[in-house]
């Protein structure tokens, strides 16, 4: 690569700033031509010097989701490096989202950050080593407190009923409900869980705290045990 590769910086830590720039200045092929604090003036460098490659921090001041957005989508050939501590799936999805080409870890070696920089400036696209196995494993994995959430109240009451080892009948009862309507909410709550049985319902609930300390009376789990139902033909 004959150019220097032009990069602005953003970043609200002045110490973590300045060690970062003088980091990038140590590569002969990179050249810092912009330093920024918040989004707005992050976004102002980028229009105004149109630099190749743009470093943002992702939670400075304004966002760095909205100023990679705004950079991304001004039509300039500027590429985003979103840089971050989190290695959480969404904040990737969402800078991802924005058009960031790369995506970067405050605890990376320099070399790894040179390395992303020269990646993106090429027109590749860049995600932090080590973080691309965690992110899928999380995009692939059951988000199960979303799931819970996804139960509306009374669904939840079925369900917490169920768990106790009450038949269809037995939770219409308590709940002022056909046991035609019961099944209907079962089956609901077996479509929102991704479950197969009321079995696994039971099991599910009990291990994501739907179900409290089993009360006395409730069936012969007794206190703190689950009293987890058979299928008997139910849904």
């Amino acid at each position: 690569m004959t150019d220097r590769i032009r990069v602005i910086v953003a970043d609200d830590h002045p110490l973590f700033l300045d060690g970062l720039v003088a980091a990038l200045r140590a590569s002969a092929d990179i050249e810092v031509v912009g330093q920024a604090a918040d989004a707005r003036t992050s976004i102002e460098l980028a229009r105004d010097l149109v630099p190749d490659v743009a470093i943002l921090d992702l939670t400075m001041p304004g966002g760095g989701i909205s100023a990679a957005a705004a950079i991304a989508g001004s039509g300039a050939p500027t590429r985003v490096v979103m840089l971050t501590a989190s290695e959480d799936a969404d904040d990737l999805l969402a800078a991802m989202g924005a058009g960031a080409a790369g995506y970067a870890l405050k605890g990376m070696p320099t070399r790894d950050l040179v390395a992303a920089v020269r990646a993106v400036a090429a027109g590749q696209q860049y995600l932090a080593p080590g973080l691309a196995w965690g992110v899928v494993r999380d995009l692939t994995r059951p988000r199960e407190a979303s799931l819970v959430n996804s139960l509306s109240a009374r669904e939840r009451d079925v369900l917490e009923l169920v768990a106790l080892g009450l038949t269809n009948a037995e939770v219409g009862a308590r709940l002022s409900l056909t046991e035609k309507t019961v099944k209907h909410y079962m089956t609901g709550v077996l479509t929102k869980l991704n479950l197969s049985s009321r079995v696994e319902a039971a099991v599910f609930a009990h291990h994501h705290g739907v179900v409290p300390t089993a009360r006395p009376g409730n069936g012969a789990g007794g206190p703190g045990r689950p009293n987890v139902p058979s299928d008997g033909g139910q849904v």
